[in-house]
């Protein structure tokens, strides 16, 4: 069975190359287009792994990451930041990984095998 990794970003743009590269490297993909929703979307798929943009509308991503923490289920799923804000290591300390916009994406795809396979 497929590794899953979770996409919270609200440009659908963005998703959607998240989305088509993570298939095209054998995973499966599920996605939310804010935090808020995120949480439903992580009790619903159970993902192995988690791409969290900061700034949302709604729910930013640390409120989200916070919400998450508090889950004893799923405090454990790794977290892998990607946002176009700088200092993004500040916002969530405990990701798996931090990504700046634009990102290179075999040095994404690097990490996610290396934090899920």
């Amino acid at each position: 069975m497929a590794k899953k990794i979770m996409i919270i970003d609200d440009d659908p743009d963005i998703v959607t190359y998240l989305t088509d590269l993570f298939t095209d490297s054998g995973y499966a993909t599920c996605s939310a287009a804010d935090g808020a929703q995120a949480l439903d979307v992580v009790k619903a798929e159970r993902p192995d792994c988690i791409t969290l943009d900061i700034e949302m509308p709604d729910e930013w991503g640390p409120r989200f990451y916070r919400k998450l923490s508090q889950e004893p289920e799923f405090r454990k799923i790794p977290v892998i930041v990607i946002s176009g804000l700088n200092a993004t290591k500040y916002a969530v300390p405990k990701a798996a990984a931090n990504f700046s916009k634009p990102f290179d994406r075999e040095e994404l795809l690097a990490t996610v095998r290396q934090i899920v396979d």
